[in-house]
């Protein structure tokens, strides 16, 4: 079973911490600390969309319209949290 455990928590891990830097990423750029004209800075913003789009995108689809406000990375923050903390440990043992 850690067989599983072990590669599921790490991709886990990798997506919360690449969330939390898209998260403080967009909140840098809408405060314009950050500038996206320059080049390091939208590499790693482009890149960090293009990761995160396909977690994004379905739960776009489920929620309603909230336009200037996006709620799916809030919800899928709250996903990945769940699965990490609650729902994997519990199916190790």
């Amino acid at each position: 079973m850690m067989a599983i455990y072990g590669p599921i928590a790490l991709i886990l891990n990798v997506a919360f911490y690449f969330m939390i830097a898209h998260i403080i990423m967009s909140w840098l750029i809408n405060f314009q600390v950050l500038n996206l004209h320059q080049p390091l800075v939208a590499q790693l913003w482009y890149g960090l969309n293009r990761i995160l789009e396909p977690i994004y995108t379905p739960i776009r689809n489920v929620l309603p319209d909230t336009r200037p406000l996006d709620l799916a990375p809030l919800v899928a923050f709250i996903i990945i949290i769940s699965l990490r903390d609650y729902i994997l440990p519990t199916l190790l043992f």
